[in-house]
Order: C-alpha cells, then sequence, then structure tokens
C-alpha cells in the first residue's frame, strides 16, 4: 500500500461538518491523523478533503474511530481527554511540535496568551511566531488552538473563523466581557 492513500470521516455537529483524515498504512503499522477540518464559511469540508488530500475516500478503521467518537463528543459539549497518540506529528519540525504539545496541555475553560506560549516553550519573544504555528495547527479541537489568545483578551484569529472560535470557548465555559474580551479569570498565569 502507498503511503498516500487517505481516508476520511465526516461529522455532523451544531457547529456545522467536521472532517477527519489520515493516512493508511501498511499493513502492521497504525494509521495517523493527518487533519481535522473545521467548518469554514464559503468552503465546505467535503471540498476541502477533496482539494488538500485528492484520492481521499470514506472509511472507518479501529484505531481512527474512537477519536472521532471523541470529537462527536467534545462537539456535543462533553469534556474529553484527547491523546496524540493517532496523531502524525513527525512531519513537523521541532519548534512547531513544541507549540502543539504545549497547546495540548491547555485545559478546558482556560486560555494562555501568544506570548505566554512562547514563554512556556522557551522562546519568550516568539509570540507572533506560536501564532504562526497554530495557524498552521492542522489537527483543531484535539490540539485546542482555540485556546490561545491575544494578552489583552481579545480572540486573535482562528482557522474556523472568530464566532467559532468564541463559540467554543463558551462551550467551554469561558466568559467575555462586554466588549467580546475573555475574562482575566480564565487566563492561566502566563
Amino acid at each position: 500500500m502507498s503511503e498516500n492513500v487517505y481516508c476520511h470521516q465526516l461529522l455532523s455537529s451544531a457547529f456545522g461538518t467536521v472532517g477527519v483524515v489520515w493516512r493508511q498504512t501498511p499493513v502492521g503499522r497504525s494509521p495517523r491523523i493527518v487533519s481535522v477540518l473545521l467548518p469554514r464559511e464559503g468552503s465546505g469540508v467535503k471540498t476541502e478533503i477533496a482539494k488538500s488530500f485528492p484520492g481521499s475516500r470514506p472509511g472507518s478503521h479501529s484505531r481512527i474511530d474512537p477519536v472521532v467518537t471523541l470529537i462527536e463528543r467534545y462537539l456535543a459539549g462533553e469534556a474529553v481527554a484527547f491523546s496524540l497518540d493517532c496523531l502524525d506529528l513527525g512531519r513537523f519540525g521541532d519548534f512547531q511540535r513544541k507549540v502543539l504539545r504545549q497547546e495540548f496541555r491547555i485545559p478546558r475553560g482556560k486560555v494562555m496568551s501568544y506570548g505566554g506560549l512562547a514563554d512556556r516553550i522557551g522562546h519568550p519573544r516568539a509570540a507572533r511566531a506560536v501564532g504562526t504555528a497554530l495557524a498552521r495547527n492542522p489537527f483543531p479541537l484535539i490540539i485546542p488552538c482555540h485556546r490561545t489568545i491575544q494578552a489583552d483578551g481579545s480572540l486573535g484569529g482562528f482557522g474556523g473563523g472568530l464566532k467559532l472560535k468564541r463559540a467554543l470557548l463558551e462551550m467551554e465555559g469561558v466568559a467575555f466581557d462586554r466588549v467580546g474580551r475573555v475574562l482575566k479569570s480564565f487566563f492561566i498565569n502566563d
């Protein structure tokens, strides 16, 4: 089997359709998730999968199905515990892996600033680079990049759009002030 055979599952949620794409592997090796695609205005998840992973086919796998179930439960509002075990992190450089692993540690219902995350990985002047690494996070929800925001409490960016970022944070119990900034009590000490 070729290394570049992709399969996907689509799941419906109150937020829209989410796609999970994984790379099939030769017999004896575990498949790895390569992307979680969020609903976006103007572009359907099926179209994005077809464009980014040509030839991807709908499928199921005993190692991937439990992760898809966790994503469904998360999107329904449940607190779930994801793992990095099924993710294809090997294709990233050291800096991006550090950012993604630290982001993964931010607990539900809490946020951190881009600068705070940069400090935590030992690069205190790399807030912008952290933002870029998170913008390229192919595993949103599993690696919860919506939990990193601007130091002033404003949302910053998010691949699924700011409306979805706020909705996910609110679903997790994060509160906002009257101008749309996250309350300081929800920040992890940077």
